[in-house]
């Protein structure tokens, strides 16, 4: 991938970054007003307009033209050779509450998620940010990562319960340390950093913009990420389709785990 689309998926993701800072200190109390519905039928908050508002600026203006698969705009096509898939704010409802746990997530591919060949995901409120490029590995902001050792004594998970609890999470949050953060893009970082032994979620509710980049960052962590039926995860650049997720940082875990669906 040619050096000035990494740079200018990096400049997209550090405006979006800051346009939302900005907001969180001058309008919280705006920031999960809904102002419209987005491209998928689902409601757009005031701080998801903010953020696309960010990118579809700087992406007509850029030289090199790529195309943008946005959460709440939908496909923009830019006639570019990549597309930029783009969730502005994973994690609004912990944005809106005050929870210091968000992100803005960006994968660059053509088509599908197998072929992304590089994905960033910015933890908004610590800065901290996410990398990977394909067949490069992964990284913490400029330390490569890599998952954790399993089986860990003590395996700790973060499973979809609530609206998206299936019998299988809720067989699986009895036995094990269970976090639940609420935005997935992290979560499955976290999966990457070792921070988390695997992340969860039994219903096909996730999109491809929830979860592209971190599949990369996964994935070149030496992790693992596939659907309830144990297939290598794989979805097309849609907004229409939906799919389960277990990101684990190994096979053998995955099989275990999803011996009990």
């Amino acid at each position: 991938m040619d050096d000035s689309i990494k740079q200018l998926a990096h400049q997209l993701v550090e405006k979006i970054s800051r346009a939302v800072r900005k907001e969180s200190k001058q309008n919280f109390y705006k920031l999960g007003k809904t102002v419209g519905l987005g491209a998928d039928g689902t409601p757009t908050s005031y701080i998801d307009q903010i953020a696309e508002d960010v990118a579809l600026k700087l992406l007509q203006k850029a030289k090199a033209p790529v195309n943008l698969l946005s959460e709440e705009i939908g496909f923009v096509d830019f006639h570019g050779d990549y597309v930029f898939v783009l969730d502005p704010v994973d994690g609004t409802r912990n944005a809106s509450r005050g929870i210091p746990f968000y992100s803005v997530s960006l994968a660059v591919g053509t088509s599908h998620i197998h072929d992304v060949t590089y994905g960033i995901v910015k933890n908004i409120p610590t800065g901290d940010v996410f990398s990977a490029e394909k067949h490069h590995g992964a990284f913490f902001n400029t330390t490569p990562i890599r998952v954790c050792d399993v089986p860990s004594t003590h395996i700790v998970s973060s499973i979809a319960l609530g609206k998206n609890y299936t019998t299988t999470a809720g067989a699986l949050s009895k036995k094990h340390n269970v976090r639940s953060f609420g935005a997935a893009s992290l979560e499955m970082c976290m999966v990457a950093l070792g921070g988390l032994d695997y992340y969860y979620v039994g219903r096909d509710v996730m999109r491809v913009v929830d979860i592209a980049a971190s599949t990369l960052i996964v994935r070149e962590a030496g992790g693992v990420v596939k659907n309830r039926r144990g297939e290598d995860l794989d979805m097309p650049f849609s907004l229409t389709e939906h799919t389960s997720v277990l990101a684990a940082c190994s096979e053998h875990l995955a099989t275990q785990l999803l011996s009990k669906a």
